[in-house]
């Protein structure tokens, strides 16, 4: 998907298009794109907030998971868990 592309598929998600939506959250966590899947999840996102604790997990970002434990996700208190237990 070119960077044009992306940006409309943006776009297309801030309007309320809830298959951009979806797409937007495939799309995002196949370019690693942590930053999207942040602001996805910020606006309520539950399948954002999922996709961000394991592309997070994958990354070892513990920073990240932490952020999300805090602000409650059992999921990531989980995965951070394991990790950090190692």
């Amino acid at each position: 998907m070119s960077d044009a592309e992306y940006a409309d598929l943006r776009r297309r998600a801030a309007t309320g298009d809830r298959d951009a939506v979806d797409e937007l959250i495939e799309v995002a966590g196949e370019r690693g794109d942590l930053a999207e899947l942040r602001r996805l999840a910020d606006r309520g996102s539950r399948d954002a907030t999922d996709e961000l604790v394991q592309r997070a997990s994958e990354l070892d970002d513990l920073t990240e998971l932490r952020r999300l434990a805090q602000e409650g996700n059992a999921d990531a208190a989980d995965v951070l868990h394991e990790l950090t237990e190692e």
